[in-house]
């Protein structure tokens, strides 16, 4: 995905993560798509707490969206000044076929621009706010039970 300002990649063992998930990640091999998702999702939020992000909200939708437009956000933070929407993409596996990133496309990331700004009129933030949206693109080895961590800032312009 191009226009990324930062690519930080660290390592985070998911069995440490807890609620339940400890007993999920004993299972890596035939965990489904949703519990992959919540799991990168834990996981992005663990890892953007400890960059001294604020964790504004989780799993936004906009009261309007519905149907094909409907769009979650995953994770709000902020840090400073910046409000970031994030979203959160998790694949499992040795896949090489392609990245996690990827998976936000032009239309993907339009229906992300649509939610934050319904985010910030709802909230009433000032307008003049700065805002960004990021990727959190993560991959699981299930072997190691390892994940790699890519935060791609502000790509969308």
């Amino acid at each position: 995905m191009a226009g990324a300002s930062e690519n930080l990649c660290s390592e985070i063992r998911p069995e440490n993560y807890s609620s339940g998930l400890g007993k999920v990640i004993s299972l890596l091999n035939i965990m489904d798509t949703k519990q992959l998702g919540n799991l990168g999702e834990k996981i992005a939020a663990d890892f953007l707490k400890k960059k001294g992000y604020k964790i504004l909200d989780k799993n936004y939708i906009p009261k309007w969206m519905h149907g094909p437009e409907k769009k979650e956000i995953d994770i709000i933070t902020r840090k400073g000044n910046i409000i970031s929407f994030i979203e959160v993409k998790t694949l499992g596996g040795d896949s090489q076929i392609f990245s996690p990133e990827d998976k936000v496309d032009f239309l993907k990331q339009r229906k992300i621009i649509k939610a934050a700004q319904s985010y910030l009129l709802e909230k009433k933030i000032n307008p003049e706010t700065r805002w960004q949206i990021d990727v959190i693109a993560i991959k699981i080895d299930f072997a190691s039970k390892k994940a790699k961590i890519k935060h791609l800032k502000n790509v969308v312009y």
